[in-house]
C-alpha cells in the first residue's frame, strides 16, 4: 500500500472537530509567567532570551516603531516554539498551513503599511516612483512597485510554509527509506540513519531561523514605514 507523504500535514481532528486551535494555543504552556520574587532558571532563561530578541529586533526602530516590541517578540516566540513542537513524533505543525501563515503575514504587513501611509504619507508614496525615473517608464514602474508591495505578505507566508514543509518531507522520506533498508542492507540503513539524525538537527536550526527571518522581515517592513 502506498503511503501518503502529506498525511502529516492534514489538520488533526477529534470526534470530527478540528483541534488546530488547541495545538496553536499549546506553545503558550512552555513559557511560564513569573509569579514570585525569586525566579527559577527557566524563567531567568526566558527573560534573557526575550531581552536578547528585543535588543536585536528593536535597535533600528524609532520610538513609534518600538511600540510594536511586544507584538514582534510574541510573534517570534510563537513561530519558533510551534516549529520546534512540530518536530516531535506524532505531532502537527500549524506553520505548514499556508492559510495560517497568511493569517499572520497579512495583518502585520497591512498594519505596517497603514502606519506608513498615516504618518509618512509623502515618503510612502515616493516608494512607488524612484527619483530621476524617465517619463515614459513612470506608469510601468508604478505598476511594478505596487505589485511588489502587495506581494510582500504572500512572500512571507510562502517562504515559511515551503521551508517547514520541505524539511518535514525530507525527514519523512529518509525515515521511511531507513526502515525499508534495515532488512535489505543494514550498512546502508545505518548510513541513512546518520543522515536522518543530521537532517533532524538541521531542522531544529531551520525552525528557529525561519521564525527569526519571518519576524525580521516584518520588523524591516515596519522600519520602512515609521
Amino acid at each position: 500500500m502506498n503511503e501518503n507523504l502529506f498525511s502529516s500535514f492534514i489538520t488533526p481532528t477529534m470526534m470530527g472537530l478540528p483541534i488546530v486551535v488547541l495545538i496553536i494555543l499549546f506553545p503558550t504552556i512552555m513559557f511560564p509567567a513569573p509569579n514570585r520574587l525569586i525566579n527559577n532558571r527557566m524563567i531567568a532563561l526566558q527573560q534573557w532570551l526575550i531581552q536578547l530578541i528585543s535588543k536585536q529586533m528593536m535597535a533600528i526602530h524609532n520610538q513609534k516603531g518600538q511600540t510594536w516590541t511586544l507584538m514582534l517578540i510574541s510573534l517570534i516566540l510563537f513561530i519558533g516554539s510551534t516549529n520546534l513542537l512540530g518536530l516531535l513524533p506524532h505531532s502537527f505543525t500549524p506553520t505548514t498551513q499556508l492559510s495560517m501563515n497568511l493569517g499572520m503575514a497579512i495583518p502585520l504587513w497591512a498594519g505596517a503599511v497603514i502606519t506608513g501611509f498615516r504618518h509618512k504619507t509623502k515618503a510612502s508614496l515616493a516608494h512607488f516612483l524612484p527619483q530621476g525615473t524617465p517619463l515614459p517608464l513612470i506608469p510601468m514602474l508604478i505598476i511594478i512597485e505596487t505589485i511588489s508591495l502587495f506581494i510582500q505578505p504572500m512572500a512571507l507566508a510562502v517562504r515559511l510554509t515551503a521551508n517547514i514543509t520541505a524539511g518535514h518531507l525530507l525527514i519523512h522520506l529518509i525515515g521511511g527509506a531507513t526502515l525499508v533498508l534495515m532488512s535489505i542492507s543494514p550498512i546502508t540503513a545505518f548510513i541513512t540513519f546518520i543522515i536522518l539524525v543530521m537532517l533532524t538537527v538541521l531542522e531544529f536550526a531551520v525552525a528557529l531561523i525561519q521564525a527569526y527571518v519571518f519576524t525580521l522581515l516584518v520588523s524591516l517592513y515596519l522600519h520602512d514605514n515609521t
